[in-house]
């Protein structure tokens, strides 16, 4: 059998690539170079059309890995298209739930590399790293513009519209996933530190309060899902706790006022006004169908105001149906990854799932295509099992092959 995340071929890792520059979004902060809105869409809808098709041309033979976690996220097209059907978030619904379908059927073509093992981790790393990247280059070249006012002085994007909750977020997901491979052994401290301390100064910019908390229990859960089996993870939790108190009492009012990013106390308590959409998206008159199956997929707004809650967005846009199947999602994988025994897999996996369940209660994303949903599918990929052998060829093409497949036994 292969070695659990070896042998995924190249264009896994640029179709990845493709799909995460899909789910970066199209509406952000203003760029150096003002970029047209049309452009940004034809680029993120046309890297979708890229990954498919690069999915599909080195999976032909369609092998898929069997996952309840796609097959969650296949049903969830079914009140996607029945709630768009009634326009009544217009003709972008049923593009929505284009982009939706296209989106779930590459994660299909690509889960015959699901295995266990951490190619998809990388990869995860390596595209996200690049995007931040690009961010750092906008604040080298513009800070005015990547620390702009209108902000609060948060991070943005300066290259490529992105917002300090996309930074924020990226940031943190490739932070704890390579202080986990730190601590399996998957990595070395240098490689890391490249990763990690460039990341985190990002992280400190955007002022995120979610990704922070995401990050910090996250790694927690994770690393505690390690401590009975690995002796690093023990020391390393050990020194994070004695770090993390001494930081927090030499250093609490600076942490307080980051924390607090100038709010007043009540703006603080709404969730930066958050609290005031979501009453009045869960004081809406509804329909049964709009009460089962929701008003159809839209721009993750009500009146005009972001929802920022993925549970509240799902239960407009799909219904109490979109929200049981999305609440599937985590409790299969949580389940799955219980039920695993220790490992650094699991503990990756538990990291992410714990993020994203985290990040659920003031971000948008687990109902449509979406880097959330990305960060599940690695999940869901490292709690795969193994697979098997591909079936051994025809006894005429094992003839043919003969004197090759000798050489190589004689050079190895």
């Amino acid at each position: 059998m292969r070695q659990a995340g070896a042998g995924a071929p190249r264009p896994v890792g640029i179709a990845w690539g493709l799909l995460i520059l899909n789910t970066l979004g199209s509406a952000g902060a203003q760029t150096i170079i003002p970029i047209p809105r049309s452009v940004i869409q034809l680029v993120t809808m046309g890297s979708l059309l890229g990954a498919f098709v690069l999915a599909l041309a080195v999976n032909l033979r369609l092998r898929v890995h069997a996952s309840a976690y796609l097959m969650l996220l296949t049903l969830l097209l079914v009140p996607s298209l029945i709630s768009s059907s009634s326009l009544e978030s217009g003709m972008g619904a049923f593009f929505r739930c284009a982009r939706l379908a296209l989106f779930i059927t590459t994660l299909w073509l690509l889960s015959r590399w699901w295995d266990g093992g951490m190619t998809f981790v990388r990869h995860h790393i390596r595209v996200y790293f690049a995007v931040l990247g690009s961010v750092a280059a906008g604040l080298a070249v513009s800070p005015g513009a990547a620390l702009p006012d209108i902000y609060g002085g948060r991070l943005v994007g300066a290259l490529w519209p992105l917002t300090p909750p996309q930074i924020g977020q990226y940031a943190a997901v490739i932070i704890g996933l390579t202080a986990l491979l730190l601590l399996g052994g998957r990595t070395d401290r240098t490689g890391a530190a490249v990763v990690i301390v460039p990341s985190l100064v990002l992280l400190a910019l955007t002022h995120t309060r979610t990704a922070t908390l995401g990050l910090i229990a996250g790694l927690a859960l994770a690393i505690g899902s390690l401590l009975m089996t690995s002796a690093r993870a023990r020391k390393f939790f050990t020194w994070t706790v004695v770090g993390g108190t001494v930081a927090a009492v030499a250093l609490g009012s600076a942490l307080q006022a980051w924390f607090l990013r100038g709010q007043s106390q009540e703006n603080f308590t709404s969730l930066t006004g958050r609290a005031k959409v979501w009453d009045a998206l869960l004081a809406r008159p509804r329909t049964p169908s709009e009460e089962a199956f929701g008003i159809g997929l839209g721009d993750k707004s009500f009146g005009g105001l972001p929802i920022d809650n993925s549970w509240l967005t799902v239960y407009n846009e799909q219904g109490m149906t979109g929200v049981a199947l999305v609440a599937g999602v985590f409790l299969v994988l949580g389940g799955v990854a219980l039920l695993r025994p220790p490992s650094l897999a699991r503990a990756c996996a538990i990291f992410l799932i714990s993020y994203c369940a985290i990040a659920s209660y003031t971000e948008a994303g687990l109902g449509d295509a979406s880097p959330y949903l990305l960060h599940l599918t690695v999940a869901a990929s490292l709690l795969a099992a193994p697979r098997t052998p591909d079936a051994p060829p025809a006894p005429d093409v094992e003839r043919r092959r003969a004197p090759r497949l000798i050489q190589r036994s004689e050079v190895g």
